[in-house]
């Protein structure tokens, strides 16, 4: 319904409290709660409103658009539905950014709505609160040829947008010297509030990645005084990885020198042991003698800790055979309870996988005489498995030789468990012939009874693939009556 230019609106909107139509609305609706926000800055007097055009029917319109406005914000409740304005807004994140705390705040908000014309033309025009008129045309694609030199004095304005933080990024990757060093000029300054923010940390990552050599020292520089407070920081942490990657030698020791004392806090931190893992990876070890030293006596408590387990594996990767052997030395005072361990399990694992033969060989002897048990556990069925995988020929023989030697009960439990099934099929896949003959003879007998069981159907599939392919072992299913074994 609409209101018939010159005369009273034959429909009833939401603020109007009485009738005489949209003006008398306003004007009851000032009277009770003050100027009305939805409004364009109106003179009250005693006659009512004063149209601010003379275009006959000027102000009929621009009430109607008004007041669908406010039709919008209040039909389902005070700001609406989301088949309300609210819905149909454009470049609005919040409805806290929309009412400003209060409907009031629509002022500062450009909308998209009225006949091509924004409801923000007809209250003034400003942007955001704090967010410049260029970056807001640029959210809204005003600029579409926009170049990093447009930027001037909006840098770190953009560096702090979600948008503009990902446009600074993509430009850098292909910027001009020049270019590079007119955005550096302005973010140098905000260099701290940057690396802790959450968009324009990352254009501090791209300067120590595309930057000048000269500009990732003088970045280095401004994280002096700060490496721990951004190592413990969610986006901090990013910036001080992506810096040890790309500095040399000299300054990378000056940045760990800085997390001695706080090394453990670090490590039991959700963002400081990635600082100390990058650490650990890109700094020379000499370097990072500290970091063994406050492990001493902890290293148990670290590898069954969710993050001190990562560390102590990048330990064994990276570091000095001096530097790991006290740390395998602990590891191996507590092997028992790290294979069972929900984070140990792994670190166990890493030191089957890329440790030195004689570590391997304490770690197999340690499972031996327990496949059974451990092979039934959680997590203590994957640390059996790599045994398996890694163990030397001989010792891998004697791990199997004891699956063989089980009895059929024993042997029925591990076939049809959920965890032990998989340590049965990688010893078929990684048996030497002969033996891989006398497991599958030993597993033959049942096959009927493991068709009734999820994990047992595993170990079927695994003994049809070898059937096919061994013709000399008969048909799958249980040996004929008498056959020799």
């Amino acid at each position: 319904m609409s209101a018939v230019a010159g005369g009273a609106a034959t429909r009833r909107d939401s603020l109007e409290f009485g009738g005489g139509g949209p003006a008398a609305a306003l004007q009851e609706y000032a009277r009770k709660w003050g100027p009305s926000p939805l409004s364009p800055p109106l003179a009250l007097g005693p006659v009512g409103l004063r149209p601010v055009s003379a275009a006959p029917g000027a102000e009929t319109a621009k009430y109607r658009a008004v007041s669908s406005l406010a039709q919008g914000l209040t039909s389902n409740g005070m700001f609406g539905s989301s088949s309300s304005l609210l819905s149909k807004l454009s470049g609005v994140g919040t409805i806290s950014e929309l009412v400003g705390g209060g409907v009031g705040g629509v002022s500062s908000v450009g909308v998209g709505g009225v006949s091509g014309v924004g409801v923000g033309a007809l209250v003034g025009e400003k942007p955001p609160a704090g967010r410049s008129r260029l970056l807001e045309d640029f959210r809204n694609n005003r600029f579409p040829n926009l170049q990093l030199r447009d930027l001037a004095n909006h840098i770190v304005e953009f560096s702090q947008d979600q948008h503009g933080s990902r446009f600074i990024q993509q430009k850098l990757e292909r910027a001009t010297v020049p270019e590079k060093q007119m955005v550096f000029n302005e973010i140098i300054g905000a260099a701290y509030s940057l690396m802790t923010d959450v968009f324009g940390n990352y254009v501090i990552q791209k300067f120590f990645e595309f930057g000048t050599t000269e500009q990732k020292t003088t970045l280095a520089q401004k994280v002096r005084g700060h490496v721990l407070a951004l190592a413990l920081q969610m986006y901090g942490c990013r910036v001080i990885q992506k810096a040890l990657e790309s500095i040399p030698a000299e300054q990378q020791q000056e940045v760990v020198r800085e997390l001695d004392g706080h090394v453990l806090k670090c490590v039991k931190d959700q963002n400081g042991n990635h600082v100390v893992q990058k650490c650990i990876e890109c700094v020379e070890p000499t370097a990072l003698q500290f970091i063994i030293n406050a492990f001493a006596g902890q290293v148990y408590a670290l590898s069954t800790h969710p993050y001190g387990c990562r560390v102590i594996q990048r330990i064994l990767e990276h570091c000095t055979p001096d530097q790991t052997a006290p740390v395998l030395a602990e590891l191996h005072a507590h092997t028992d309870q790290l294979i069972q361990d929900q984070y140990g399990n792994y670190v166990v694992q890493h030191v089957l996988e890329h440790g030195a033969a004689e570590d391997r060989a304490r770690l197999v002897a340690a499972v031996r005489g327990k496949v059974l048990q451990l092979s039934q556990h959680k997590f203590a069925s994957n640390v059996v498995e790599k045994c398996v995988s890694h163990a030397t020929r001989n010792e891998r023989g004697l791990l199997i030789d004891e699956l063989c030697g089980f009895n059929d009960n024993a042997l029925h439990v591990m076939m049809k468990d959920q965890y032990a099934n998989y340590v049965v099929q990688k010893m078929i896949d990684v048996a030497e012939p002969t033996q891989r003959k006398v497991l599958m003879h030993k597993i033959r007998p049942h096959i009927g009874s493991l068709r009734k069981y999820t994990y047992g159907k595993h170990i079927i599939a695994k003994l049809e693939k070898f059937f096919m392919k061994a013709p000399e072992l008969g048909p799958i299913g249980p040996p004929p009556p008498g056959a020799v074994l």
